[in-house]
Formats: C-alpha cells, structure tokens, sequence
C-alpha cells in the first residue's frame, strides 16, 4: 500500500512526488523541485540556506518560524511548499534589503526586546505583520471598541503576539518595543 504523498514505481515500492515551484525569497527568485511533503520552513533553512526563520516546535505552537507569506502574518512549519507555488516570502533579514534596521527592528533594539535572539526574527515578522493589521483595521479578542480603530494597548499587543513564545521571558520589553514601532510608521 502506498502512503499519501507516495507513488508506487515499476517495482512497487514507493517513492516520493516531486514538484516545481517558484518562490520569491526576501526579493529573490528561486526556482526549485521540491518534494512535496517539504515545509516552507525546511525548504528555506535547508535548500536556500536562510536560517532567519527558526525552527523551534515544528507544530505551529511556538511562532519561532513567523515571517511574512504574501504580506501576512505565516507559520512555515504548517506550510507546504508545493501549496504556495508563486508566493512571496519575506524574512526579518528581507525586511532591510538595504541593511538599515528595520523600524520594529530598531524598536526591538531600543527596548532590549529579546535575549538570546532565537525568536526574534519570528517576533519582528509577527509585529510587522500585526501592524499592518492594526493599520487596516483589523480587530482582535482583546479590541474593545469593534467600530474603532484598534488602538497598540498593552492588552492588544500581548494578544496580537501571544503565538510567538519566548522562553527568556522578554515579554515585558517586547510589548513597549511593538508599541515604539506602531507610533514611528
């Protein structure tokens, strides 16, 4: 019997599929043949040699692996490649081509935002992402008003970020550092 990404060959054993994709990667176009039970996540730190993304739980439970996928908030892990031929990725190394900081970079780093740095990069994207939310209006659980605009509260930011974990517990200046960025766009 064959597993369900399998293919029986000639001989009746199975064999992975292949596919082609194309990616664009912080700006870059790659083009590929993927097997296609590859996570984005693997295909990026493993084929393309981009560790910015992190792979921590590799369940979707602890946000280290969050970049932008088509301009929205993604979690590698639970993404395969094969379904998101022609999709763009950005990383937090791909949201500063030009090697200035990014403003929630910046931010990051005026609050002490982090500590041994393995989530950061999960942790920008994620407050990048949430930004461009809160700019379009999007509400969360923690939005009181629903006819107003979200506003950066403690209360919104801890909600909007509660998918990316840190285990040094630098919650506390990650906050403030969201709500920095929010005010300099």
């Amino acid at each position: 019997m064959c597993g369900p990404f399998a293919t029986p060959d000639v001989a009746g054993t199975d064999r992975p599929m292949d596919a082609d994709i194309r990616l664009t990667v912080d700006g870059e176009l790659h083009e590929l043949t993927v097997d296609t039970r590859t996570t984005l996540l693997d295909l990026l730190r493993e084929r393309l040699g981009n560790t910015s993304p992190k792979k921590g739980c590799d369940h979707g439970q602890c946000g280290a692996c969050t970049v932008l996928l088509d301009g929205e908030r993604a979690l590698l892990c639970l993404a395969l490649a094969v379904s998101h031929d022609g999709a763009e990725i950005t990383t937090a190394d791909g949201l500063a081509p030009e090697g200035e900081l990014h403003p929630v970079a910046q931010a990051f780093l005026d609050h002490d935002a982090f500590q041994c740095g393995y989530c950061t990069p999960g942790q920008v994207c994620s407050a990048v992402g949430l930004l461009s939310e809160v700019d379009r209006g999007w509400p969360s659980h923690a939005t009181r008003d629903l006819t107003a605009d979200p506003e950066l509260s403690t209360d919104e930011v801890s909600e909007r970020m509660s998918g990316n974990l840190c285990r040094c517990a630098a919650y506390a200046n990650i906050t403030p550092a969201v709500q920095q960025a929010g005010g300099a766009r």
